[in-house]
């Protein structure tokens, strides 16, 4: 817990200047959210390991740190995918919301996924979706979850985990935002534990683990700022259709089959100090 709550803070330290707080009055006017998550293009993750910090240029030897990055960011691929981040990022927050409107009558995530033809695809879409499909399910409103750059960095000789992104919840219909949260979580500038790229290039699930922690703190923030205590009532929907009472916006996507291990180039990373 002491670990996620260190997380937290530091997203909300470093999110401040341009966030949008959610009114309760806002909140009780939206009748059928949709939630989409997606990560941007050439948004991650990324190795910015040895090419910025030439502390490990003994370890390396003769490896040139923009190789070692390329086998660094193939483990780091290779340890979580980019479509099982963006999904814990919607569900864990979508989990912590209360049982109440408009929450308990968002759109199913398996119909928002077909209709914006992401169904079960391995890289989810890097562009902005149509937005204006949803309306045709019966949204008035959308949750989105943006990621625009995560991976490993270093400075002087300490290796972390980092994500900086955006979340927001704006009305379909004129595209008026109702509530913004940029974040940025860092663990090198936050002075935790150094994770060593060596170790992660010999198990990368260090990595993955690091990448859950961050997203996992993230998403009970998101899920607080989106549950405003100053609330006078929620609305009955006016949109048509019957609310999806068996498929809720919490429910994951069916898994797509994990990619294969990339291709190295021959050879990996030095082994980690004993």
């Amino acid at each position: 817990m002491a670990r996620n709550s260190s997380l937290l803070f530091l997203a909300l330290l470093t999110a401040g200047c341009a966030s949008q707080r959610l009114a309760g009055s806002d909140l009780d006017r939206v009748a059928r959210p949709a939630f989409i998550s997606r990560i941007e293009i050439d948004a991650g993750p990324r190795s910015l390991v040895f090419r910025e910090d030439d502390a490990y240029k003994n370890k390396l030897k003769k490896l040139e740190p923009k190789e070692a990055d390329r086998r660094l960011q193939a483990k780091l691929t290779a340890a979580v995918s980019r479509f099982e981040v963006s999904e814990r990022l919607r569900v864990t927050t979508f989990r912590q919301l209360p049982p109440e409107r408009p929450w308990v009558d968002a759109l199913d995530p398996a119909r928002v996924a077909t209709i914006l033809e992401s169904f079960l695809v391995e890289e989810v879409p890097a562009n902005a979706p149509d937005y204006d499909l949803l309306a045709r399910l019966g949204a008035d409103t959308v949750v989105e979850f943006v990621i625009q750059d995560y991976g490993m960095r270093s400075d002087d000789g300490r290796a972390g985990a980092y994500m900086k992104g955006y979340a927001r919840m704006f009305k379909i219909n004129g595209r008026s935002e109702l509530w913004r949260r940029p974040f940025q979580v860092d663990r090198v500038a936050e002075g935790a534990e150094h994770l060593d790229p060596f170790k992660v290039g010999k198990d990368p699930s260090l990595f993955r683990r690091e990448i859950t922690a961050m997203l996992d703190a993230l998403s009970e923030q998101f899920a607080q700022e989106l549950s405003p205590k100053d609330r006078k009532g929620s609305v009955v929907p006016e949109v048509g259709g019957e609310p999806d009472g068996v498929n809720r916006a919490g429910r994951e996507l069916p898994q797509p089959t994990p990619p294969p291990e990339p291709t190295l180039a021959p050879g990996e990373l030095p082994d980690p100090d004993p």
